[in-house]
């Protein structure tokens, strides 16, 4: 459940952030999580319901837009279609995942004083 160590490292980057800010509260935190990341959301979300209770976190909601995989061509950087065969159609070379296994922190909202 690498999900809890993940919400543990976004606590301690929000907490940091709202104190640069002198927040005192956040109200919402956007994720952008791809698909191939290995992360459950559904997990994360209940280990944000876990961690945010007595935080600066207490009363926010996280959100989640999860973002689906794309793979190209490293070479011709031909696009190649999800489901597909991950062989570039032109040069025959394996396709590169080009979206879809990153996790970022897009979006703080926070009441500052």
């Amino acid at each position: 459940m690498h999900e809890y160590s993940i919400i543990q490292a976004l606590m301690a980057r929000v907490e940091s952030e709202a104190r640069k800010h002198q927040a005192v509260s956040v109200q919402r935190i956007e994720l952008r999580i791809g698909e191939q990341s290995g992360v459950e959301t559904e997990l994360l979300k209940t280990a944000f319901e876990t961690f945010r209770h007595g935080s600066i976190c207490s009363q926010a909601e996280i959100t989640i837009e999860l973002v689906p995989a794309a793979w190209s061509c490293p070479a011709c950087d031909r696009t190649v279609v999800a489901g597909d065969v991950l062989l570039c159609p032109d040069c025959r070379l394996p396709a590169q995942l080009v979206a879809g296994d990153e996790i970022f922190l897009d979006r703080i909202e926070m009441e500052a004083t």
